[in-house]
């Protein structure tokens, strides 16, 4: 009989350091191999044991795993921020590769989720329009901060006009300045028409997938939300709950408790110390917190979700709690809609409150 075999792998551009582990934690093999699919793919054919392998979430992991997946019995990408262990005793690639295999072999490792390949052009889309859009709300950013930096005020949007630009570089007298300027307009030029040019490609691909369709029911959640939860969440059975959903998507409450049980006559009993919270949980997928958190209160003023929002507020839910909870609604409705395969219903905004 066959026992497993457990690989980690520390991931280089120009070299991966290999450490394979027994099932009682023993080195078997430790190699160092050019980062490149076919002396990867030799390697682990060379291992005859069913063979787990894990590494962590890098630039090249996605590769990685799409070249060996077929290869071995189980491939875990692993999230670095909890591996702990790395940090202990020496650091160096070796050391690093055998922690990993080692976590893998105790089942300490927490995976990182690769989807479905009938998404990855829309993940990939999705990415170019997010990269084109920060490039350019950061070039607008720079340029209102050139002009406020000597004294001239640039209210609303006309400093970035095309046809105003002459006029807002007239008002800058010094040379480099000037210069910088111009760059950063030319450079804003350039990015519009790109950012056009990624948002109607993307838009276009999303409506070859049903749930974005599903998901545009909702209000709030229009064709680019709609796109980027699909991109990001690939499938909704990735959450059995909603609570994991929220989690993921950074609406989860934190709570802290200490001393939880005490002794009464003789029996084990709950405390009744009150719950302190410690706000939301930070390690969480900000694109996703930033889809509801934005539907939330983009809709606030408007109807289905206003009614829901004042009736919070009676009781006595303070404002911004309101909104988190709204958030929270349209993350289960949009989760529920998903795995139904149904549309948004208002009479059932409700749903699980």
């Amino acid at each position: 009989m066959k026992c497993d075999k457990y690989m980690g792998m520390d991931v280089h551009q120009a070299t991966t350091v290999v450490a394979v582990l027994d099932a009682d934690g023993k080195v078997v093999v430790e190699t160092i191999v050019e980062t490149e699919a076919a002396g990867i793919i030799r390697l682990v054919q060379g291992l005859s044991a069913p063979l787990h392998v894990t590494f962590e979430e890098t630039t090249q992991s996605g590769w990685l795993y799409d070249v060996i997946r077929s290869f071995v019995a189980e491939v875990v990408v692993c999230d670095p921020r909890r591996n702990k262990l790395l940090g202990e005793g020496s650091k160096g690639d070796k050391p690093d590769a055998r922690k990993l295999a080692d976590l893998l072999r105790t089942g300490m490792v927490r995976s990182v989720y690769h989807g479905h390949e009938a998404t990855r052009k829309l993940k990939e889309l999705v990415r170019g329009y997010e990269t084109l859009s920060s490039d350019t709300q950061r070039t607008m950013v720079r340029i209102k901060a050139i002009y406020r930096g000597r004294g001239i005020r640039t209210p609303g949007r006309g400093v970035y006009q095309p046809k105003q630009h002459e006029e807002w570089l007239k008002l800058l007298t010094e040379p480099g300045v000037r210069q910088r300027m111009e760059w950063l307009y030319k450079q804003l030029d350039q990015l519009r028409p790109l950012r056009r040019e990624a948002k109607r490609a993307m838009l276009t691909e999303s409506r070859e997938h049903r749930a974005v369709g599903l998901l545009r029911t909702i209000p709030q959640l229009g064709a680019i939300r709609a796109a980027v939860i699909v991109a990001t969440v690939d499938t909704p059975h990735r959450f059995r709950t909603r609570q994991q959903l929220w989690s993921y998507s950074g609406l989860g409450v934190v709570t802290h408790m200490s001393a939880e049980y005490e002794m009464k006559a003789g029996h084990v009993v709950r405390s009744r110390k009150p719950i302190a919270t410690r706000g939301l949980n930070r390690n969480c997928n900000r694109r996703m917190k930033e889809v509801f958190i934005g539907a939330a209160t983009g809709g606030s003023q408007t109807e289905p979700y206003r009614g829901y929002l004042q009736g919070l507020e009676k009781k006595g839910i303070r404002k911004e709690m309101a909104r988190l909870t709204l958030a929270r609604k349209i993350a289960a409705v949009a989760l529920r809609i998903w795995k139904k395969g149904e549309t948004f219903d208002p009479k059932k905004l409700n749903w699980m409150t």
